[in-house]
C-alpha cells in the first residue's frame, strides 16, 4: 500500500523531483555509512498529512524562515549575544515565543544537549526582557497529537522516508543498529512528528545549525537536498548566503555556498 502511495505522490512532483530524491538519498548515505541500499520493510503512510508538508514554496524565503536560520546557527556554535540579536529580530518578524523554542530544542540533536539548553536559557532571558519592557509576544501553539510510544518507530520510519524520498539503510545501521532506531524513532519519530513547525522550517533550521558548524559538510549536503524535497528551491537555499554575508558570517556563508554548489538544484 505505501509503496503504490509513494509512487502516486512521488508522480505529482515537477520532472526534477526524481533526480532530487536520488542525490538526497545518495548524500544521507554517504554522510551516515559507506554504502546504502533501499530497505525491505512496508510502512503505512498519512499520505494527506505527508503531502502537505511536501508542497513546494512558490515565494522567496520569509523574514521569519531567514530569522530561524540565524537562530539555529547562532545556538550551534554558542554566540549568545549573537542568539539574543536573532531571537530579538526573530520575534519582531513574526516568530512565535513556540517557535522559537521548538528550533532550539530540535537543535540538540544536530549540535548536543549544552548549546541546546543554553539557548533555551538565553531565550527565557529575551521572552522575561521583552515582558518587562510591555512586549506581548505571540505564544505560538502546541504540538497535535503525537503517535503513541509503540508506534513512534513506524511514525518515525514514514517521516524519513518522506523527507529523504526513499527508505534508507547501510552497513553502518547494521553495524550499530541502535543508531539506526534512535534516528526513525526519536530524531524522525519524536521530533518530527510535532506538527506546530512544519518541516521546511525544521529543515531550514537544520541546515542554518549544520552551516554554522565545521566538519559536518556531508550532512549539510544532505539537509540541502531534503529541504527541497520538502518543498524549498535551490534558489530560495541560496537566498541565505547573502543573509550570512551581511550579518558578518562569512565562514558560514563560504561553507553553505560551497555545499550548495554540490547539490543539484534539480
Amino acid at each position: 500500500m505505501l509503496l503504490k502511495s509513494s509512487i502516486h505522490l512521488l508522480k505529482s512532483y515537477e520532472d526534477g523531483k526524481m533526480k532530487r530524491v536520488i542525490n538526497s538519498t545518495l548524500l544521507l548515505c554517504s554522510a551516515l555509512a559507506s554504502s546504502c541500499i533501499p530497505a525491505a520493510d512496508d510502512f503505512s503512510t498519512d499520505s494527506k498529512k505527508i503531502a502537505a508538508m511536501l508542497t513546494k514554496q512558490a515565494h522567496p524565503l520569509t523574514l521569519p524562515q531567514k530569522s530561524l536560520v540565524l537562530i539555529a546557527a547562532r545556538s550551534a556554535i554558542g554566540d549568545m549575544p549573537g542568539l539574543n540579536d536573532a531571537l530579538q529580530q526573530g520575534l519582531n518578524n513574526g516568530l512565535s515565543i513556540g517557535d522559537c523554542r521548538e528550533i532550539l530544542v530540535q537543535l540538540y540533536a544536530y549540535a548536543g544537549f549544552p548549546r541546546s539548553l543554553n539557548a533555551l536559557g538565553e531565550l527565557m532571558k529575551v521572552v522575561d526582557a521583552r515582558k518587562a519592557i510591555g512586549i506581548s509576544d505571540n505564544e505560538g501553539s502546541l504540538p497535535g497529537p503525537l503517535p503513541s510510544p509503540d508506534e513512534m518507530l513506524t511514525a518515525g520510519t514514514q517521516n524519513q522516508t518522506a523527507l529523504v524520498g526513499s527508505p534508507v539503510k547501510g552497513p553502518l545501521f547494521e553495524f550499530a543498529p541502535a543508531a539506526d532506531e534512535y534516528l526513525k524513532t526519536h530524531l524522525f519519530g519524536d521530533i518530527f512528528s510535532r506538527d506546530n513547525l512544519d518541516w521546511k522550517s525544521r529543515e531550514l533550521a537544520t541546515v542554518g545549525a549544520l552551516a554554522a558548524m565545521s566538519g559536518v559538510e556531508p550532512q549539510l549536503k544532505a539537509h540541502l537536498s531534503m529541504s527541497m524535497n520538502v518543498g524549498l528551491t535551490h534558489s530560495q537555499l541560496a537566498e541565505l548566503v547573502p543573509l550570512f554575508d551581511e550579518k558578518g558570517e562569512q565562514a558560514i556563508a563560504n561553507r553553505l555556498r560551497t555545499a550548495l554548489s554540490a547539490v543539484s538544484p534539480g
